[in-house]
């Protein structure tokens, strides 16, 4: 029997850019499209490879069957069999020939090419850093928009288009990466929540033992003996020989113990008990309550009187001829500090463009050290951002020129256009885009003073969270693609506003992006004279 020749051949998958290969995936959802893709063409490369393998077996099963029926006739009458000359051959050529090549074909590695296409695919895969960026931004996420671990899991989050939900794996690795962190709080959330659905029947590899181990620590750790007790009373249920368990209940019903002698005498021993066991929620500052609470949008409301001085105009940029006859729409989102919204003031086509501009050179979005004046990366700033320069682009240099004319102020001593795309739970936690008298050297390389405003583009819609909030006031800027909003960070004096402290919140649902241009006091001195009054 001659075997046909098998061709197989897995095509390996598009590189992707060499700008590309770096990891803080987590920053930027905008990056992390890319992994989609990367995934796609393994998940091609996979099931070209198991075609081959079937391929493969078929043929084997095909042998198999031909053999199996020759010698149930063969062994019936052997002598017989082989009296027929042309029989006698061929039993000859199959076992000096054709096994043989059965056997070649049995040790054929059919995963080659699919090896290949991994190992090449892989130094572009995100890494542990990746992975625990996005677990704690899952639980970043729960506590400020206070997410219950359930709803979390089942994936029920407003303005999702693709719902999906996390299995009792998942919740059990968040609550391990939490555990790594000593964040106890979350691990018995996320521990618990990963029983629930095993005690529900979910079908899992995760290990009950496991996980009760995990949690009674957790739990232990936060001064709830009696709950940690209970659990490692369960852990020993299903694994009476669990060393670590077994000395644990020991050393717990000895604290129990001496903890009732001490408290016998006590009247309201269960009250105490009650207060010291009592999981308590890692206290925030003020400013952080205030934060999380615009956040969810339960901000303070203006009082009647001041809303009525809110008002939406058409804005000609006190009579710039480019805008007299073709003024834009203006609206007041805030009295003080003024903040205002210009809506439609920058076409689709042109976010766009910023964003293929800015993609490719997206890196992670740094904060300069006040004692350094280094740049490094912060945990509370989680986003990619890349700069763009008028020179290089007509669009750019066009946006430019719009800011300038609607603002009154001089652009050529302003930085460059800053694009920044949001990762997972995506943020940058309350700060000053100003710098204060304590940060005299910030812009001192600039030459080109203090940042006197802020202009703030939004170039996507956000379908749940990602505000821009002002902590000090109790403002709320919600994202609306194509809008842009603009308000002053020093008086005309030139001290700072404190009251323009503000922060991007997480983005829950959706894909953020934007851009700003920093404008710098020099330039302005007649454009925006000072006045006498410091916080005039």
């Amino acid at each position: 029997m001659a075997f046909n020749k098998m061709w197989y051949t897995i095509a390996l998958g598009l590189l992707l850019p060499f700008s590309y290969a770096h990891t803080d995936f987590f920053t930027s959802i905008g990056h992390m499209t890319d992994l989609i893709n990367t995934e796609k063409d393994l998940v091609v490369s996979l099931k070209d490879y198991i075609k081959a393998e079937e391929s493969k077996l078929e043929q084997i099963k095909k042998w198999a069957e031909k053999l199996d029926q020759l010698t149930d006739t063969a062994t019936k009458d052997p002598e017989g069999f082989l009296g027929h000359p042309v029989n006698a051959f061929k039993l000859m050529k199959r076992l000096n020939t054709e096994w043989g090549e059965l056997e070649s074909l049995v040790l054929k590695d059919m995963s080659d090419g699919f090896i290949s296409n991994m190992t090449i695919q892989r130094q572009f895969f995100p890494n542990d850093e990746d992975q625990t960026g996005a677990a704690k931004a899952l639980l970043r996420l729960q506590d400020t928009y206070n997410l219950d671990t359930d709803t979390l899991s089942r994936g029920n989050l407003p303005g999702v288009k693709h719902k999906s939900f996390l299995t009792a794996e998942d919740c059990f690795e968040l609550g391990k990466i939490a555990y790594t962190e000593a964040d106890y709080y979350h691990t018995e959330l996320w521990m618990e929540q990963a029983l629930k659905q095993l005690d529900e029947g979910e079908v899992s590899s995760a290990d009950k033992a496991y996980i009760l181990d995990y949690l009674s620590y957790a739990v232990y750790q936060q001064g709830d003996m009696g709950k940690a007790m209970m659990l490692t009373k369960r852990l020993l249920e299903l694994d009476p020989e669990h060393q670590r368990a077994n000395g644990n209940m020991k050393y717990f019903e000895y604290i129990m113990a001496k903890e009732k002698e001490a408290n016998k005498s006590s009247t309201d021993s269960e009250d105490q008990m009650e207060k010291e066991t009592e999981v308590k929620k890692k206290d925030y500052l003020p400013e952080r309550r205030k934060y999380e609470m615009l956040c969810r949008g339960e901000g303070l409301k203006m009082t009647p009187r001041r809303q009525k001085r809110l008002f939406c105009r058409y804005y000609d940029g006190n009579r710039n001829p480019r805008y007299i006859l073709g003024p834009v729409k203006q609206e007041d989102e805030w009295d003080k500090p003024r903040i205002v919204r210009f809506l439609d003031i920058i076409s689709d086509e042109e976010i766009e463009t910023v964003k293929e501009l800015a993609k490719p050179r997206l890196r992670r979005a740094t904060i300069s050290n006040p004692i350094t004046g280094a740049l490094e990366t912060a945990h509370y700033r989680i986003s990619k951002s890349a700069w763009l320069s008028g020179y290089e682009s007509p669009v750019v240099s066009r946006i430019n020129t719009r800011i300038q004319d609607l603002t009154g102020l001089d652009v050529s001593t302003a930085e460059e256009l800053q694009v920044a795309n949001y990762g997972v739970g995506g943020q940058y936690e309350p700060h000053f885009d100003f710098a204060r008298k304590d940060e005299p050297d910030a812009f001192k390389e600039l030459g080109t003073g203090n940042r006197i405003a802020t202009w703030l583009f939004y170039m996507s819609d956000v379908s749940a969270g990602g505000a821009t909030v002002f902590p000090e006031v109790g403002a709320s800027v919600w994202p609306k693609k194509g809008t842009a909003v603009f308000w002053y960070n020093l008086f005309p004096s030139g001290e700072g506003d404190y009251s323009t402290r503000h922060a991007a919140c997480p983005v829950l649902v959706g894909n953020k992006w934007v851009s700003n241009k920093w404008l710098h006091e020099r330039g302005q001195e007649f454009r925006r004279p000072c006045t006498l009054s410091e916080l005039e």
